[in-house]
Formats: structure tokens, sequence, C-alpha cells
């Protein structure tokens, strides 16, 4: 379920899945941030970090962008944000009860 306040997907007792966790840091990078912000807002560990960030950029999701001799920004691409319509309207399909009989 998508949490009103953080526009997040949330989960009751269950870890996020990877999908979740690309969505949260597309979410984060979507007007460009630094690896410490998607690191906090999407709430989660530097090892996570790394290997995420490796993966979306790789996959062109996301661009590193050098903003000067030190700072460093990750902006979600096209693609990027494709892909994060995508999984928001795949997990909205998925929401327990969406299809139960009323």
């Amino acid at each position: 379920m998508i949490n009103s306040e953080t526009g997040q997907w949330t989960t009751v007792s269950q870890r996020r899945s990877n999908i979740e966790i690309i969505a949260d840091m597309l979410r984060v990078g979507e007007n460009g941030a630094g690896k410490t912000e998607i690191m906090y807002s999407a709430n989660m560990s530097y090892s996570q970090i790394q290997k995420y960030l490796e993966y979306l950029v790789n996959q062109g999701f996301i661009n590193k962008v050098n903003m000067d001799n030190t700072m460093v920004a990750y902006q979600v691409t096209d693609s990027g944000l494709k892909l994060l319509r995508v999984i928001d309207t795949l997990m909205r399909m998925l929401e327990p009860g969406r299809y139960d009989k009323v």
C-alpha cells in the first residue's frame, strides 16, 4: 500500500522487495539527489545504496551527475521515470483486497 504522506510503498510486517526499494530510490532521485539523501530518504544502508545505485546507473535508470570536483548527484532518467510509473501501477494492481468481492 502507498503511504499517503510520503508516497512510498509500505508493507505490514514485511521487508521491502527489491522492486519497492528501487521505486523508493527513483522517487527520491526524480529531482536529483545526493547519495546520502537517497540513502536516508529510501531508508537504506550504505552497502544497499552502493549495490542499487550501481545497478540503476548501469541499466540507464539513473544518471550520475558530477556537480563539481567533490559533489555528485543522481538524476532519474526518462526510462527511470517510466520504470517508476510501471512499478507504481503494478503495485496498485497487487494491493491486497483490490479484487476481492464486495
